[in-house]
């Protein structure tokens, strides 16, 4: 059974489907637009930019792509596990249906970051007025305590289905563009005792011991692959645990941003919100719930502030080769991310 990758705020049709006209006219003239006026010091509003769904995404990070466990292109970044066979047989209903086992990364999500509430960073950085919503707080660069707090935004953002690259519908996420989680009305993201009600594990994993193998993952995302084995890790971000927007030591903002996204992803797992389509043999059919997410099939680039249109990376991956360029001091500390997911499924 297929299940929509993510529960989304529900809108009229004709309203989606203007939204999605909107952000793809934006994005397609956001080069030729001049800069957003200079917003206040008092607010983050402002601070942001429309996404080129064309010259700011990475195009190549679609690759590796696979046919059963046969390579067709090669990609900026390692590969996970194929199928074996490049013929697979799925059932459907009380017949069956043969298809080509495929395998490529899909560009499904994008994930605003922010320190004020409402703040739509991928959206041009306009604001929502969301009432009495607790505001983000800096890190040691803004205040002697090095702790620090994000709110989040998830985007749905189908653009292989928008832009008609691969053709059937159980290879890719289909819709329009939606804000499909605010972190700003769920009261789990700003308490870390109600975040133990879905994550109670993180008792478990609050010690040196178990911390201190994060630097295996660290080393390992940064090589390629995290190791998912050590599902509590995000690499060289830190603990994926608690699911909230609160970081114990914030020295760089970037790294800070990339933990609180790679927790909402995992957070979102939990919630049975996105699901999970593996690359064994017996499972490529349909996608299923996945509360404990695989990051290897998981990767990220930068669209805000400044696009990487070179390179992707994967969860818990080391920013040194590259962030320096992309975390100016005089930052708001909004960011926006693409995400993108290991696609394995039937193409008919």
């Amino acid at each position: 059974m297929n299940q929509p990758d993510t529960v989304r705020l529900t809108l009229p049709a004709g309203l989606r489907r203007l939204l999605t006209l909107f952000v793809l006219l934006a994005g397609l003239i956001t080069t030729l637009a001049s800069p957003p006026a200079a917003a206040s010091n008092a607010s983050n509003a402002g601070d942001g930019r429309w996404v080129n769904p064309i010259s700011d995404v990475c195009w190549k990070c679609l690759f590796p792509m696979t046919l059963g466990n046969i390579q067709l292109a090669a990609g900026p970044q390692r590969d996970t596990n194929n199928p074996a066979s490049p013929i697979q047989i799925c059932p459907a209903g009380v017949f069956y249906r043969i298809g080509l086992a495929i395998g490529f990364w899909e560009p499904m999500a994008m994930v605003d970051v922010t320190r004020e509430p409402g703040v739509m960073v991928n959206m041009g950085g306009f604001k929502i007025d969301l009432g009495r919503t607790g505001t983000g707080t800096a890190g040691q660069s803004d205040r002697p305590a090095a702790g620090t707090f994000y709110h989040v935004h998830w985007y749905k953002y189908p653009l292989i289905f928008w832009l008609n690259i691969i053709t059937s519908l159980g290879c890719m996420q289909t819709g329009d563009m939606d804000i499909a989680y605010l972190s700003e009305v769920d009261p789990l993201w700003n308490d870390s005792t109600l975040s133990m009600l879905i994550n109670p594990e993180a008792a478990l994993f609050g010690n040196l011991i178990a911390q201190a193998a994060c630097a295996a993952d660290a080393v390992a995302s940064s090589a390629g692959l995290p190791l998912s084995p050590l599902f509590w890790c995000a690499g060289a971000q830190g603990s994926m645990y608690p699911f909230t927007g609160y970081t114990s030591g914030e020295f760089s903002p970037l790294e800070a941003s990339l933990l609180v996204t790679e927790r909402m992803a995992f957070k979102l797992h939990r919630e049975g919100l996105v699901w999970n389509s593996v690359g064994a043999d017996s499972a490529v059919c349909n996608q299923y719930p996945s509360p404990i997410i695989p990051k290897e099939r998981w990767r990220y680039q930068m669209v805000n502030m400044y696009p990487e249109t070179n390179n992707c990376h994967p969860f818990g991956a080391s920013t040194q080769l590259w962030g320096s360029t992309h975390n100016t001091p005089k930052s708001k500390k909004n960011f926006g991310y693409l995400l993108w997911r290991k696609r394995n499924c039937v193409f008919l």
